[in-house]
């Protein structure tokens, strides 16, 4: 019998990588929290605008030092051009580009729906049609009938990874009880959450990124539930097994998995956990991602275009803003609140912005560009405090090439 799982969502009050305020101060650990995908070859469909412009090589980048004020005004230029200024719609786009979007500005990201624009999530949960956002009935499961996400392997609209679309919903804030309406039917986020802990044996990959994202957001790190296979299963085990995964094999470098993991971790010691067993061999690799991103820096700021593999820079800048936006997503999730503001993090930060203004012209891949853009929001509201999006509509100059 499955056990009856908790319904309050699980720290997910303030900023992502700060404890509940409803946690003792003494369980607090200031390690940056939130979400977090595939830097795979663009094609007409992926690209997120439809300009037909491909990237110019790498140049130099500027050797100027910015001030704080400078750096904060050149990350909130980059992240309010990408919001407003590159606009996706449901014609020429897909579920995979879309919620990408949503990753990086959760509620506020907007798609254009026949001419009109509407908040992309709150389009998918009230029902709205998008190709790649498949859904199914799922099992019965504690007397409610589960909500199964489609998996496509590799897709290019659709859900390419186990879990993908739990993970990337359970950063945009909604509570277990929020509505998911499919086909008609009406759901509840628990019976998606429900249904992807019973079909947990089934992820013959064994690749449970996505699924440590959503879970440790509506469940305690030291969960336990039975799945299909009829064994008993916990958020542990998942931690094992995606701790002991080769980085070099995993998706974007393994930057996914490192997300997942760091998430789990932030989340099991906000929770009074201790770094034992699984818990303290994610965390060594945590460390070890976090130490060999730093060796592998290019002088310009930029993380090596090979992720943890090796060193290595980038020929094009597009992929120089994949690689190292993927890698800033893991690191400022990662490191705690003295080592997020050395240095050779800020530079980073500073190179993607820098990026970011040198490709507005430029057709990007959504992976990439929206996982760089979460990496920037993060660094930005851990550095500078949060952000004010621009208005709901506004459109910048390159918005009317889309």
């Amino acid at each position: 019998m499955m056990a009856t799982p908790r319904v309050e969502q699980i720290a997910r009050t303030g900023p992502p990588w700060r404890a509940p305020l409803n946690e003792p101060v003494s369980t607090r650990r200031t390690r940056g929290l939130a979400i977090a995908l595939a830097v795979l070859a663009a094609l007409p469909a992926i690209g997120c605008d439809n300009r037909s412009v491909t990237a110019d090589p790498r140049t130099p980048a500027a050797p100027v030092r910015p001030d704080d004020d400078q750096l904060r005004q050149q990350i909130d230029e980059a992240l309010d051009f990408t919001l407003a200024g590159r606009r996706l719609n449901l014609r020429d786009h897909a579920a995979w580009q879309i919620v990408h979007g949503a990753v990086a500005f959760q509620r506020d990201f907007q798609v254009d729906v026949g001419g009109r624009l509407e908040p992309a999530i709150d389009y998918l949960l009230q029902g709205g049609t998008m190709q790649g956002w498949r859904f199914q009935p799922g099992d019965m499961l504690q007397g409610r009938r589960g909500l199964r996400s489609v998996l496509e392997p590799g897709s290019k609209s659709g859900q390419g990874h186990a879990d993908q679309w739990l993970g990337y919903l359970s950063g945009c804030d909604l509570t277990p009880d929020q509505t998911i309406t499919v086909d008609g039917a009406t759901y509840h986020l628990e019976d998606l959450v429900r249904q992807v802990e019973w079909d947990v044996p089934r992820n013959a990959a064994q690749e449970y990124s996505w699924t440590l994202m959503g879970l440790t957001t509506y469940r305690p790190s030291n969960y336990e539930w039975t799945a299909a296979d009829g064994q008993t299963w916990s958020i542990a085990h998942l931690v094992e097994i995606e701790a002991g995964q080769d980085l070099n094999t995993s998706a974007c470098g393994g930057s996914h998995r490192l997300v997942g993991l760091t998430l789990a971790v932030n989340r099991h010691l906000t929770q009074g956990g201790k770094l034992e067993g699984a818990w303290k061999l994610a965390d060594e690799r945590i460390q070890q991602a976090i130490a060999t991103a730093r060796e592998y820096q290019n002088p310009d700021g930029s993380f090596s275009a090979n992720y943890f593999q090796r060193p290595g820079i980038a020929p094009d800048l597009a992929q120089a803003l994949g690689t190292t936006g993927h890698t800033l997503e893991f690191l400022v999730l990662a490191l705690d609140e003295q080592r997020v503001r050395e240095e050779w993090v800020r530079r980073a930060a500073a190179f993607l912005a820098s990026a970011f203004q040198r490709t507005q012209h430029v057709s990007l891949e959504c992976g990439a560009l929206y996982h760089a853009a979460h990496g920037l929001v993060f660094y930005r509201q851990r550095l500078f405090g949060p952000r004010t999006p621009p208005p709901a509509g506004e459109k910048s100059r390159a918005a009317d090439d889309v």
